[in-house]
């Protein structure tokens, strides 16, 4: 599976794996299901909510490292 990345739209990222909800709500991104989700970057959406972009997606990227050792995260 490939990794997230900050250009990817908030959806695609949501659809990628399924903690990362947990993940961008940790952060404070809670409106997952608002119509920015869809076509919003998920650098755009950490930005406008006052979140490092970077931090953002190592966490993002956590997840396939989770779920590649067996520990899959939800």
């Amino acid at each position: 599976m490939s990794s997230f990345d900050k250009k990817m739209s908030i959806i695609e990222a949501l659809n990628k794996h399924p903690g990362a909800r947990a993940v961008f709500i940790k952060y404070g991104l809670g409106c997952l299901a608002c119509m920015g989700a869809m076509v919003e970057s998920v650098e755009s959406g950490a930005r406008i909510h006052g979140v490092d972009p970077d931090l953002l997606i190592a966490e993002l990227n956590g997840l396939l490292t989770e779920e590649k050792d067996g520990n899959i995260a939800q």
